[in-house]
Formats: structure tokens, sequence, C-alpha cells
């Protein structure tokens, strides 16, 4: 028994007994650096994947459609190449039966020619039309102070006549009153009845001038009502010839404006056919290169605005479009910070200190779409922010982004609530844009 009470150099040795442990130490320590780094500051954010966009359209790929549909006669370039604004890509030729001959622009221009020339022809014929009338009108003119001088010669006559037999009827009366006296005397024996014949035959023919002076008046009067109709009918047939070429003029009045209504088609048609010849070469819209060529022969058909290839832009203003959730989106606002990683370049992230990470790269919000989009979320655009990191110069159109919004700096303990209990971040953007915007 008294050897289990010799003392072990070995148990002392190995268990440490009489040294007292630093555990307690360390634990309280490190507790008390978790403590701590609970009130340190942390950004929140909101991450969302992007990928890389133009930020002007005209920057963007374009489609390089057929202009008219025909059949691809020759390629001027192959796909990769580089191209500028106006350079030919490939050229047409015709299908449409309607557009094969070739010389189907002399021939519509000679149409078009032919339709002018008719139109000085009827232009002519309205002048001479107007001639025509001007002197249909002056020979009415004339006619008619014709009729009036006759008119007047007759009427003069008639006053004439009027006159005559006025004194033809005094001397009737007078004539009249010898016969009787004479008449009277034969029959006291007063005279022979010689003299009383001279005196009844001076009487009768007293009374025969008178009726023919009355014959000349009657006719004369008549001659007056037949100028009169004269003068009437005149005016009737020269209206009517006036009338008619009146007619004449407004008809080819009308035929000149028929005649301009298809000059202006056959114009038309010019230009349509001018600017379809141009249609032949495919040029580029912009500089670019020029991929994804749809069409690979020579002779293939192609079909009215068919995509023939796609022209990249050599120069573009980049942006990032990022998609956030609807719960997101009213944290979100124009000119709002935002952290990029784009694919390709390495990186080192710390998602609640962004001024530690290595590798990303800074944007800021410039456009919020007011719409919801096929897949369920918000689009935003994001661009260069030029007072920070610039973005690395081998960037495509394409090319993926992961994209981390800045929202507000709070405690680490705070964020770790917020996200045990599943609340959205702090409604504070508004206030951080206003405060990077006065920096």
């Amino acid at each position: 028994m008294e050897r289990y009470n010799i003392p072990l150099k070995s148990f002392d040795a190995i268990f440490l007994i009489h040294q007292k442990s630093k555990v307690r130490y360390y634990f309280c320590g490190i507790i008390l650096l978790l403590i701590i780094m609970l009130f340190l500051p942390w950004t929140q954010n909101i991450k969302s994947k992007g990928t890389i966009t133009a930020r002007k359209q005209e920057q963007r790929s374009q489609k390089v459609n057929s202009p008219i549909p025909g059949r691809i006669s020759k390629w001027l370039i192959k796909e990769g190449d580089f191209v500028k604004k106006g350079d030919t890509i490939l050229l047409l030729t015709e299908i449409k039966e309607d557009y094969l001959d070739s010389n189907l622009i002399p021939r519509t221009n000679t149409q078009l020619a032919a339709k002018k020339g008719s139109i000085s022809f009827y232009q002519g014929k309205i002048t001479m039309t107007q001639k025509q009338i001007n002197n249909l009108e002056n020979a009415k003119q004339l006619k008619k102070e014709q009729t009036n001088n006759k008119l007047k010669q007759l009427t003069n006559k008639l006053s004439a006549e009027k006159a005559e037999l006025s004194a033809n009827e005094n001397e009737v009366k007078l004539l009249q009153n010898q016969y009787e006296r004479q008449l009277t005397m034969y029959q006291e024996g007063l005279v022979s009845q010689t003299q009383l014949q001279q005196r009844n035959i001076l009487y009768q023919n007293s009374l025969a001038k008178k009726i023919i002076t009355e014959n000349k008046i009657a006719q004369t009067q008549q001659e007056i009502v037949n100028v009169q109709i004269e003068r009437n009918s005149i005016e009737q047939e020269y209206d009517e010839k006036m009338n008619k070429a009146e007619g004449d003029k407004f008809q080819n009045m009308s035929q000149i404006a028929i005649t301009q209504g298809e000059v202006a088609k056959l114009e038309n048609q010019v230009s349509n056919y001018t600017i379809r010849n141009g249609m032949y070469y495919v040029t580029a819209s912009q500089d670019g290169q020029v991929v994804q060529a749809n069409k690979s022969g020579i002779g293939e058909l192609l079909k009215e605005g068919e995509t023939i290839s796609l022209i990249v832009p050599t120069k573009a203003d980049y942006a990032v479009e990022m998609y956030v959730k609807p719960m997101d989106l009213p944290l979100v606002n124009v000119g709002q910070q935002v952290r990029f990683i784009f694919d390709g370049f390495p990186a080192i992230v710390f998602s609640g200190w962004p001024k530690g990470s290595y590798g990303t790269f800074a944007g800021k919000v410039v456009s919020i779409e007011g719409t919801i989009g096929e897949n369920g979320l918000y689009r935003v655009l994001v661009a260069e922010d030029s007072t920070r990191t610039k973005w690395p110069a081998q960037l495509r159109i394409g090319t993926g982004a992961q994209s981390i919004l800045l929202i507000n700096d709070v405690p680490i303990w705070y964020e770790l609530w917020r996200n045990i209990n599943g609340f959205p971040a702090d409604f504070y953007a508004g206030k951080k844009t206003e405060q990077n915007e006065t920096k």
C-alpha cells in the first residue's frame, strides 16, 4: 500500500497539473472580439446577375436584314471581318418578274418624257382654243355692230317713210277736198267733166302714193323685226360656238390634270426603281464586326426582311442590365452605387465591406424600367462610374456580371437580426444617394 503514496514525476510532467490554464482567457477574448465585431459597420446590399449591353440603342448589335427579296450574287466580306458604316456586305440580284428588265428605268423615263410632252401639247391646244374663243368673241361683236348699224339704217328709213306717209296723208286730204269742191261745181255746171276727172285722177294718185308708202313702212318694220331676230340668232350662234370651244378647253385641262397624275405616278415609279437598284447592295449600318451569317452560299434566296447576319459595334458605351425582385425595387434609385464582378476577371469580394474588396468595378444606376419583365423581375440599367475604377477595355456585349447594389451602412448585429427574421433591407437608399451625389 505504501507504494501508492510514492509521487509520480511522469504524472506531473504530462498533465501540467501545477500550471494555470489560459483557455478561459482565450475564450473570453474571442467572445469579446465577436461582440466588438457585431458593432462593426456592414453595408447592406442586393445581389443580382446581369449582362453587359450598350447604353445607347444604336450601339447594340444590329441585324443586317435583306431590304428586298432577292438572290445572293456575291459576298464581299467574310464572317469575322470588321467593316465601316456604308461598306458593302453582299450583292443581290432581282427575282421578281416586275423588275427583271435591265432597262426598266430608261424605259420608264421614256414614258415619263412622253407624258410630259403630251401635257405641253394639251397646253398648246388650250392656247389655240382660247384664241378661237377670243376670235369668236370679236366676230360676235362685229356681227352685232353690223346688225346694229343695219337696224339704225332701217330705223332711219322707217322714220323717213313715216314722214313721207304724213305728207301723203296731207296731200290726200287736200286733193280730196279739191275733188269734192270740183264735184260740187260740176253738179252746178260751173266746171266741165274733164276738169272733174282730172281732179279725181290726182286724188286717186295721192291715195295710191299713200298706200305705197304704208306698204314701204310695213316692209321696213318687217325688216327691222328680221334684223332683231338676226341679231338674237347671231348671239345664240356665237354663244354656242364659244361654249363648244370652252368645253374643248376644259376637256383639255382635264386631260392635263389626268396626265399630270400619270406623270407623278411615273416619277414615283422611277424613284422607286432607282431606290430599289440601290437596295441590291446590302451595306453595313454601323462600324463593327460581322458575325453569325445565316446565309453561306451563292445563289441562295432571301426573303424581304430576312436576317443575313449581325454587326457587333466596335465602340460602345457599355452598361450592365441587371434584374431585381419586386420586393427590392423600392430600394433602387437612379444614381445609386453598384459594384460588379465581371466574368473572366478575378476578384476578392467582402460583401459587407465594398471598400475592402479587390477586383470589383463601380457603376451607378441610370435607368429603372417601370414595368415588370417576362421573368418576373424589373430591369435596371447601370452605367460605368467614371469617377471610380474604369471598366476593363476587354469587355464585350453579353459578358456576364455579378451585381452588388449598395444600400445602407448598419451594424453587423442588426444585419444578422434582419436576416434571421427575414426582414427586407432598410429603405435608406435615397438618403445614401443624395450623400454620394454631394460628395
